[in-house]
């Protein structure tokens, strides 16, 4: 793989251990998927944030890297594992608190911006068209991907890491033009709601597993774009898609001889189904990915005049960006749950607490089982709110 000369002696560590380590990182995943040289990149966005996932091997080097190195690009976090203002409202310990807020100063001690969101394409971090960047999350990644046209591969936190402190990042993969045309058309025949859109990405991803689909026969927004990307990423391995007529790239594609596969309704349902192993609910959790402005506004229209029942506890999950665009409307749904920001249930400690969760995100639900231990039921936000109202 080809270095500048400032590339070389980054790499011999004349910059330092923190750099010389990250660049080691980048050469290796450019050796591993041969690529030729690293493209600049605009941003970065990293995960890695929870303190229950990364735990104390974690935090240990990002200590190591704390004052001794910072970002060279826009570079934003992914959801911690708890609110940063209301945690303890959420029953995390003092110690999971303490370590958690250790871990968000030290990225803040590298010139991170801590805006905690699996949304930031929507509002703290908006990459352009054409531009290069290394994203993490796999929600994020693909929407930017597809959605707004920028150029990412689907990063680790170590890569992303390493790519925001260098400003660079291996060409390879989804960096080049030739690797991001659409390989599998998905001929959709579905309802327009958001969890079917939902399910509809939890279907392709686990039929197709790694793949670029064409979707043809749908319409989604930004919210439907958002919750597709994150079901087909987490189902199977998908970083990239195209939708007729909506996504920028979708009018450049050659779909003779593409292995075609039709989703109908049923398929929805029975895909629902499979994710559903649990009865009642003593957690109804939305916002995976974040809820935006107009989801907010939706919630609160449908529990506007209505009144709370039962003593399920209900998490609305959010950045502060849509929180102080939506005073009025988060303060009805403060009426029925609590409003977290910085956090998501899936990367909470909410295992502590609770064996069964309700959501509309087929993302959640393929992760609640295993990384927190959880029945799940899913459902449409309507039908969850039922339940409590």
């Amino acid at each position: 793989m080809f270095l500048t000369r400032e590339e070389e002696s980054i790499l011999e560590g004349e910059n330092g251990p923190g750099y010389q380590k990250a660049m080691e990182i980048l050469v290796a995943l450019g050796k591993i998927f041969d690529a030729q040289d690293l493209v600049p990149i605009a941003s970065a966005h990293l995960s890695g944030v929870s303190y229950k996932t990364i735990g104390e091997g974690g935090l240990s080097y990002l200590r190591e890297l704390r004052d001794r190195v910072s970002v060279k690009v826009r570079t934003t976090l992914n959801p911690a594992g708890m609110d940063m203002e209301r945690w303890n409202e959420m029953g995390v310990s003092e110690e999971f608190a303490r370590k958690q807020l250790e871990i968000i100063d030290c990225y803040r001690s590298m010139g991170v911006d801590t805006c905690c969101t699996c949304t930031p394409y929507l509002s703290c971090n908006i990459p352009t068209l054409g531009e290069h960047v290394s994203w993490a999350e796999s929600n994020a990644l693909s929407y930017v991907n597809s959605v707004i046209g920028a150029m990412t591969n689907r990063e680790g936190g170590p890569g992303a890491l390493s790519a925001s402190l260098l400003g660079r990042t291996p060409r390879y993969g989804l960096h080049l033009k030739e690797n991001r045309r659409a390989t599998a058309v998905i001929e959709a025949d579905i309802e327009g709601d958001l969890l079917s859109h939902s399910l509809l990405g939890q279907v392709v991803g686990r039929k197709l597993g790694s793949a670029i689909p064409y979707f043809v026969g749908i319409s989604p927004g930004a919210e439907g774009l958002k919750t597709m990307a994150a079901a087909m990423a987490a189902s199977g391995a998908i970083a990239m898609f195209h939708v007729e007529g909506i996504t920028p790239e979708s009018g450049e594609q050659d779909l003779a001889g593409l292995e075609r596969l039709h989703v109908s309704m049923d398929d929805i349902e029975e895909a629902r189904e499979q994710l559903t192993t649990g009865d009642v609910p003593d957690l109804i959790a939305l916002g995976c990915p974040h809820l935006t402005v107009a989801e907010v506004r939706e919630l609160a229209n449908l529990l506007k005049g209505r009144e709370r029942r039962g003593d399920t506890e209900v998490w609305f999950c959010t950045n502060r960006e849509v929180v102080d665009k939506c005073k009025e409307e988060i303060g009805i749904l403060e009426g029925f749950g609590k409003v977290l920001c910085d956090t998501c249930m899936v990367v909470a400690p909410i295992e502590e607490h609770h064996s069964c969760t309700g959501t509309n995100s087929a993302k959640a639900c393929n992760y609640l089982p295993g990384l927190c231990h959880q029945r799940v039921v899913c459902d449409s936000a309507e039908r969850l709110m039922e339940l409590i109202s």
